[in-house]
C-alpha cells in the first residue's frame, strides 16, 4: 500500500529559479524564502523508500544536501538520505568497521550524538543568558517579560527554524 510522505529537501546552496522550474516539472515541490529548504509530497511503501525515490528524481536536477522525513515515524525517529562520496563512505565503512557497527548504525549514532552535543551546547547559553539576566533583573521580571514573548509569538528571527528543527529532532536513522 502507497502512503504519502513528507520529505524536507536540504540544499547545500539556493536553488536558482531555472533550476526549481525543472525540478517543479517532475515532483510538485514548495520552498522557503530563501530557496535553500524544499517540501515535497512522496507516494511510497514506506518512508525510506520516499527518501530513495526523490533522491533518485532530483539528484540531478538539484544540488542536494541531505533529504528528511518531515515528521517522525511510529517509534519517533525522523530518518535522513545523505549521499556520501566514495571516500567519505570508505571513511565510514572503515570507522564503523573499527566500533564492530553497521555503517548506517555508526552514521546514526554519530548524528545522535552530535545533536544531543548541540542541544547541551544551546542549554548552556541559555541557562548562562538567564542567569545573566537575573544578574540585573528581579526573577519575577524577567518570568513576565518571557510571558508576554510567549504569548505575542515574538520570537528572534533564527528561533522559529530552530524550534522546528529541536520539534523534529530524533535519533537519525539513514537510507541506504
Amino acid at each position: 500500500m502507497r502512503r504519502q510522505h513528507a520529505v524536507e529537501i536540504v540544499l547545500t546552496r539556493p536553488v536558482t529559479r531555472a533550476e526549481l522550474h525543472r525540478a517543479c516539472r517532475r515532483v510538485p515541490l514548495a520552498t522557503n524564502v530563501d530557496r535553500t529548504r524544499l517540501m515535497a509530497v512522496c507516494g511510497a511503501k514506506s518512508p525510506g523508500r520516499a527518501l530513495r525515490s526523490l533522491r533518485h528524481e532530483l539528484d540531478r536536477l538539484l544540488p542536494i544536501d541531505v533529504l528528511t522525513t518531515h515528521y517522525p515515524d511510529a517509534s519517533g525517529q525522523v530518518l535522513l538520505n545523505v549521499a556520501f562520496t566514495r571516500a567519505m563512505h570508505s571513511s565510514i565503512c572503515q570507522a564503523a568497521t573499527a566500533r564492530g557497527q553497521k555503517p548506517a548504525d555508526f552514521v546514526a549514532q554519530t548524528v545522535a550524538g552530535a545533536v544531543e552535543r548541540a542541544e547541551r551546547a544551546r542549554n548552556r547559553h541559555l541557562t548562562k543568558q538567564l542567569q545573566d539576566l537575573l544578574v540585573h533583573h528581579a526573577p519575577e521580571a524577567v518570568l513576565a517579560c518571557a510571558a508576554r514573548a510567549l504569548l505575542g509569538h515574538q520570537r528572534p528571527p533564527s528561533g522559529s527554524s530552530r524550534a522546528a528543527d529541536e520539534q523534529r529532532r530524533s535519533t537519525a536513522h539513514t537510507t541506504p
